[in-house]
C-alpha cells in the first residue's frame, strides 16, 4: 500500500487547487481523478464560462477570485484561450482543452502525482481517523494511505464513505436545483444571429405555452464559444431528480437528450441563422448544480451572505448571485449583490464532523441550499481547493486534526500567493 502525506479525490478546478497547494509546501500528494483529464465540470459537463468573480471598490474592478485561480486565468490568457463575451458582461468563455494542459502542468510542476481513471470505491476509518482508501481502476481495486485527505469529487462521495453527517437540496423535500446537460451547435451564421437573437426567447415561450415545446425551464440561454460560429448552450433543465441516484442521474440523462434536439430542432426550424447549423456535442456528464453538503463545524447561511459576513477564519471571497433554479419547475431566483458588496467563507465550513483527518472542498462544503447556490462557481471552489490544500499542509505540519490547524498560518499562506480572504 503506498503512503501520502495527503490524498486529494476530484481533479476538478477545487481539487486542482488544493493539491497545488499542499505540493507547494514540500508534502507528498496523490490527486485521484475518475475522467482522463483534470478540470471536472468545465469538462465534463461542459460548465463555462466562468462567472462573475469581481466587485468595483472606490471605482476600481477587484478580483475576489485570485491565488492559484488568478494563476491558472493568467496562463489561459498568455495561450489566447479566453474570449472577450461582450453579450455577458463579466463572464469570461474559456477553452476546455488549455484547461486540461494547464492544470497537468500546474500540479505536475508543484510536485503532486496524478491518478486517472480511478474511483473511490471505499473508506477504511479507524475511530475518527481515516486510514485508507479504496480506489478501483480498471478491473484492479488497491487501498491508498495518507496521514490526510480531501474530499473534492463535488459529491461530498469521500465524507459520505467516511461517515460524515451531511444534508441534500432545500430542508423540506431535499430537492436540489436542476440538472443541465449542455451542448453546443455549431456552423451559425453569427450576424443573423446578433440581430435574431432578441426573438428566440419569445418564441420559445409562446410555443411552451401552446405545449408545442416540452422543455419546462423559461429561457433559451445561450453564450458565446472560443471557435468561430459554434454557440454554447446551458438550456436543458431536468427536476425532481436525485443527483446522487446513479438510476435517477440515468434517466435526468436521458430526459435531457431529447430536451437537446427538441431545442435544436426549434432553432433550426424557426430561425435563418440556424437553417445550416448542426448539432456538435453534448456534455459527456449532465452537470449538476447542487447535490450532497456536509454538515461541518459551521453551516453557512443566505443570511450570511446577504449581511456580507466577514468571518475572523475567513479563507475565500465571493459575490456571485444567489442564484437558484427552481428546483421543482419554471423559474430562476435572484439576489444580486451590490458593488463593493462580498462575502466571506470560514474556514469551518471545509471541516466535516466525525472525520479527524479529512477536508471537505467545492460545491460540497458545509453550507444551505440558498447559500450553495452562490458560492458553487468555479472561480470561488478554487479559491477553497487552495484553503483546502494549505490546511492539510498546516495540520501536517502541526500534527493535529484539521479542526486544530492555526486559522492565522492558513490564511497567511493564501495572502502570500495573491489569494483574497
Amino acid at each position: 500500500m503506498k503512503k501520502y502525506h495527503v490524498v486529494v479525490v476530484g481533479g476538478g478546478f477545487s481539487g486542482c487547487a488544493a493539491a497545488i497547494a499542499t505540493a507547494r509546501q514540500g508534502l507528498s500528494v496523490l490527486l485521484i481523478e475518475k475522467t482522463n483529464a483534470l478540470g471536472g465540470a468545465a469538462n465534463t459537463a461542459l460548465v463555462n464560462p466562468f462567472m462573475p468573480y469581481r466587485t468595483e471598490i472606490d471605482g476600481q474592478k477587484v478580483d475576489l477570485s485570485r491565488g492559484i485561480f488568478k494563476e491558472i486565468t493568467d496562463e489561459l490568457e498568455k495561450m489566447g484561450g479566453f474570449f472577450e463575451n461582450k453579450t455577458a458582461k463579466e463572464t469570461s468563455v474559456f477553452n476546455e482543452e488549455y484547461i486540461k494542459l494547464i492544470l497537468n502542468r500546474m500540479v505536475l510542476q508543484a510536485g503532486a502525482e496524478i491518478l486517472f481513471h480511478a474511483y473511490l470505491t471505499g473508506v477504511h476509518k479507524q475511530g475518527e481517523k481515516i486510514r485508507s482508501i479504496t480506489i478501483s481502476a480498471r478491473p484492479e481495486s488497491f487501498d491508498v494511505e495518507a496521514d490526510y485527505y480531501i474530499d473534492a469529487t463535488g459529491n461530498a462521495d469521500l465524507a459520505y464513505f467516511s461517515g460524515c453527517p451531511y444534508h441534500l437540496g432545500r430542508p423540506n423535500d431535499q430537492l436540489c436545483q436542476p440538472m443541465t446537460l449542455c451542448f453546443r451547435i455549431g456552423n451559425v451564421d453569427m450576424k443573423k444571429y446578433e440581430k435574431e437573437k432578441p426573438e428566440i426567447t419569445p418564441l420559445y415561450q409562446k410555443l411552451q405555452k401552446e405545449g408545442k415545446i416540452k422543455n419546462i425551464r423559461e429561457d433559451v440561454l445561450i453564450f458565446r464559444n472560443v471557435a468561430t460560429n459554434v454557440l454554447h448552450f446551458n438550456s436543458t433543465r431536468i427536476v425532481k431528480r436525485n443527483p446522487v441516484d446513479v438510476f435517477d442521474v440515468t434517466q435526468a440523462e436521458i430526459e435531457a437528450r431529447e430536451q437537446v434536439f427538441e431545442l435544436y430542432y426549434f432553432l433550426r426550424d424557426h430561425f435563418e441563422a440556424f437553417k445550416s447549423a448542426e448539432l456538435l456535442f453534448t456534455a459527456a456528464e449532465i452537470g449538476i448544480r447542487e447535490s450532497r453538503m456536509i454538515d461541518g463545524k459551521y453551516l453557512l447561511t443566505q443570511e450570511d451572505l446577504v449581511a456580507c459576513t466577514k468571518f475572523e477564519d475567513s479563507i475565500a471571497l465571493g459575490n456571485y448571485d444567489i442564484d437558484i433554479h427552481n428546483p421543482e419547475g419554471s423559474g430562476t431566483s435572484h439576489y444580486y449583490f451590490k458593488n463593493g458588496e462580498y462575502y466571506s467563507i470560514p474556514y469551518r465550513c471545509l471541516v466535516p464532523n466525525n472525520a479527524e483527518n479529512l477536508l471537505v472542498t467545492g460545491r460540497c462544503i458545509s453550507a444551505t441550499h440558498e447559500a450553495q447556490a452562490s458560492l458553487r462557481i468555479i472561480p470561488i471552489v478554487c479559491c477553497l481547493g487552495e484553503a483546502a490544500g494549505n490546511a492539510a499542509a498546516v495540520a501536517f505540519q502541526q500534527s493535529v486534526p484539521v479542526e486544530k490547524a492555526d486559522i492565522k498560518k492558513i490564511q497567511q499562506l493564501l495572502i502570500d500567493n495573491g489569494a483574497a480572504i
